[in-house]
């Protein structure tokens, strides 16, 4: 049986920053953001945006009356969660008006976590053919003003309808992940901001690529020839090109370009959106497929990596017609018409949080947003 991504969009807020005017805000070289990380702009949200608005954003844009009919299963990978108990999907669910007899549930595990949602979903379509899968990647990846990670952050969902016989990618059985216990990036219960040992980030992350990049190929006997393209988890776009790179060192040059030239294809998107954690791999995969010119039948490589730590790499080959189920126009012209923020708008944005404590009401243009605060409990206007 074939199954894959029958449906992909993505959703980002309609704000952004400018790398260069943060970079002389900050007093360094622009070059530092545009070539030393990779990136040119900042997806920025306000409080009355959250996962749970970015996803229902994303999802509207993907699914029709008939398939909330057949999804019977809402899935959401986050490190952003609003609730430590309630799962964000439950209220996606409703938003979204699926049909009730569905399971709804969120899974975490650093930026991995929507991957281990698109592997359950394909698990369950292969012992039910008949239904579909919504699973969405949302986060806001938020470090701090003037702190060392705040050039590399990001906010924005990524949605994907999963099915038999899918219509984009259909997804290779052939898995490989590795899990290692290591406290590269953490977030402790109560903290607002990450824990970040970026050396040492960095060096996990290359690491981590090669030793399943190494055993991928020795289990599948496959290699870098056998792919058209590879898209990576892209925390800032400069780290997947490092991986990436690593990768390459033994082979040809021709080789070399062939791939290199589609992962700028890939990070296309994230250049202008930053780090989408969870959502920052098939964020990646949709700029491939919009810019990167590809064919049906080839095969894209995938490297899925959430700090702690768990990493994996697998594969998908496209689908006849595939183009014809993009959303092209849409997602570029949603980046065209985000409003660029000076740096005080952007300050004082970051600053304004929602505080779930207070009762209040609030408006927003989104067709999802939040709409108020009661007793706790956050209320969104929706469709």
């Amino acid at each position: 049986m074939n199954v894959g991504i029958d449906k992909i969009s993505f959703f980002v807020p309609p704000y952004y920053v400018d790398m260069t005017d943060l970079a002389l805000a900050r007093e360094v070289d622009p070059n530092k953001f545009h070539i030393g990380i990779g990136q040119d702009q900042m997806a920025v949200n306000k409080k009355t945006q959250d996962i749970v608005t970015f996803a229902a954003n994303a999802a509207k844009n993907i699914l029709t009356e008939e398939d909330k009919k057949q999804i019977d299963m809402v899935i959401v990978g986050t490190e952003s969660g609003i609730d430590e108990s309630k799962a964000s999907a439950v209220v996606l669910h409703r938003l979204l008006g699926i049909q009730p007899f569905a399971r709804a549930f969120e899974i975490k595990e650093a930026c991995y976590a929507g991957t281990a949602a698109l592997q359950f979903a394909i698990a369950h379509i292969q012992t039910h053919p008949e239904s579909k899968v919504l699973v969405v990647a949302s986060d806001i990846a938020k470090y701090g003003l003037s702190s060392g990670g705040e050039p590399t952050q990001g906010a924005g969902a990524v949605a994907m309808l999963i099915s038999a016989d899918p219509r984009v990618l259909q997804l290779n059985n052939d898995t490989i992940a590795l899990t290692q216990d290591i406290y590269d990036f953490w977030r402790p219960v109560g903290h607002d901001y990450p824990m970040v040992d970026g050396q040492l980030s960095n060096e996990t992350y290359i690491q981590a690529f090669q030793t399943i990049w190494e055993e991928y190929q020795k289990r599948y006997k496959k290699t870098v020839a056998d792919f058209q393209a590879l898209a990576f988890h892209i925390p800032y776009t400069k780290m997947g090109k490092k991986a990436l790179l690593a990768a390459l060192e033994n082979e040809s040059e021709t080789e070399q370009e062939r791939i290199l030239s589609k992962y700028e294809s890939s990070i296309v998107y994230s250049r202008k959106i930053g780090n989408l954690y969870t959502g920052s791999l098939y964020l990646g995969l949709i700029s491939l497929l919009e810019n990167g010119q590809l064919k049906a039948g080839e095969q894209i490589g995938l490297f899925s990596y959430g700090s702690g730590t768990v990493a994996e790499f697998f594969s998908g080959t496209l689908v006849e017609n595939y183009h014809e189920q993009l959303l092209t126009n849409l997602h570029q012209n949603q980046l065209t018409a985000r409003k660029r923020l000076s740096i005080s708008e952007y300050e004082e944005m970051f600053n304004d949080v929602l505080d779930v404590n207070a009762d209040n009401n609030y408006e927003d243009t989104l067709l999802y947003s939040i709409a108020s605060i009661t007793n706790t409990i956050r209320e969104y206007k929706e469709d």
